[in-house]
C-alpha cells in the first residue's frame, strides 16, 4: 500500500467521521430552530386570541350587555369573538387553527376531539400547568399545537353557565338548555388550542441542511485535491526520485547527480543525508578499487 493511498484513506476516514458528526449536529440544530420558530408563531396566535378576548370583555360587552335579555349577541362572548376573528385568519392561512375546546360547550362546534379532551383532562389534573405543547400528524402534514387552560375565574361567567334558570332567555332560545351549564368557579372547563403547520419551516430547515452538507462536501473535494497535489509535489515526487537514485547507487552507478538541498524540511534533510551517504559510498568503492 503506497503512501498516497494510506494518506487518502486516513483523510477519507477523518472526513466521513466529521461529516457524520457535523450532519447530525447541524440537522438537530436546524430542526430545533424550526420548531422554536413554529412555537413562536403558535404563541403569537394565542396572544392574538387573548387580545381579542380582552378587547371583547373591556370594550364590546359593556355596551351590549343591556340587550342580552331581549337579543343574545354571541359577539359579546369572548370565546366566540376570538374564534370568529381567528377564523378570518384561516381564510388566508388554511392550516392555522384556533379552537376553544370545551368539555361541556354551549356551542356544539366547541366540542373537543379526543386528543383535545386529553389536553383538558391534563390541565384538570395539574392545576399548576399553564401550557402544553406538542406535535401531531394530520392529513395535511405535521402540526405543532399549543394549549392553554380555560379556567372559570370570574363569577360573571356563571350568569350564563351555572344553570338554565339564571341564563339569559335569549341564549336559551338559540342554544337550548341542554349544554354549557353546570360550570363551577375556578374549574377548568376547556382549553384554548392553537395549531400551526410545521411543513414550511421543516422544509426550509431541510433545504438549509442539504445546502450546508453539499457545500461541506464541495469544500472537502477541493481540500482533498489540493492536499494530494501538495503531497505529490512536496513528498511523493522527491521521495520517488530519492528511491530511484538509491537503487542505482546500490548497484554501483555513481553518475547520478546530487540532490538539491533546498529548504530545511524533512525532505531536504533526507536529501542531504543521501548525498553524504552517496559520497561516502563512492569514496569507499574507490578505495577498494584502488
Amino acid at each position: 500500500m503506497g503512501l498516497r493511498l494510506k494518506f487518502n484513506l486516513v483523510l477519507l476516514a477523518v472526513f466521513l467521521a466529521g461529516f457524520a458528526v457535523t450532519g447530525y449536529v447541524s440537522r438537530t440544530l436546524l430542526d430545533r430552530h424550526a420548531r422554536e420558530q413554529v412555537l413562536g408563531e403558535a404563541r403569537l396566535v394565542m396572544e392574538a386570541a387573548l387580545a381579542v378576548r380582552g378587547y371583547t370583555v373591556d370594550q364590546v360587552r359593556p355596551h351590549l350587555v343591556g340587550q342580552m335579555d331581549k337579543v343574545f349577541l354571541p359577539q359579546t362572548v369572548p370565546a366566540f369573538a376570538a374564534t370568529e376573528t381567528l377564523n378570518h385568519l384561516r381564510r388566508k392561512y388554511t392550516n392555522y387553527a384556533y379552537k376553544e375546546a370545551t368539555l361541556n360547550p354551549t356551542n356544539l362546534r366547541d366540542r373537543p376531539a379526543d386528543w383535545e379532551a386529553d389536553l383538558i383532562h391534563s390541565f384538570r389534573n395539574r392545576a399548576d400547568q399553564k401550557e402544553i405543547s406538542g406535535e401531531r400528524d394530520t392529513p395535511t402534514g405535521r402540526l405543532l399545537y399549543v394549549a392553554h387552560p380555560i379556567r372559570i375565574e370570574s363569577p360573571a361567567c356563571l350568569q350564563c353557565h351555572s344553570t338554565p334558570d339564571v341564563a339569559p332567555p335569549s341564549m336559551i332560545r338559540i342554544y337550548g338548555p341542554a349544554n354549557g351549564f353546570g360550570w363551577k368557579l375556578d374549574e377548568v372547563v376547556g382549553a384554548q388550542v392553537v395549531s400551526v403547520p410545521m411543513s414550511v419551516p421543516l422544509e426550509n430547515a431541510a433545504q438549509a441542511f442539504r445546502t450546508f452538507m453539499l457545500s461541506l462536501a464541495a469544500v472537502f473535494v477541493v481540500v482533498f485535491i489540493v492536499l494530494n497535489l501538495l503531497l505529490s509535489w512536496l513528498i511523493i515526487r522527491p521521495v520517488t526520485r530519492l528511491s530511484a537514485a538509491a537503487d542505482k547507487v546500490s548497484t554501483g552507478d555513481f553518475e547520478q547527480p546530487e540532490f538539491a538541498e533546498k529548504g530545511g524540511d524533512e525532505v531536504a534533510v533526507l536529501a542531504s543525508s543521501f548525498n553524504r551517504m552517496r559520497r561516502s559510498l563512492e569514496k569507499a568503492m574507490q578505495m577498494i578499487d584502488g
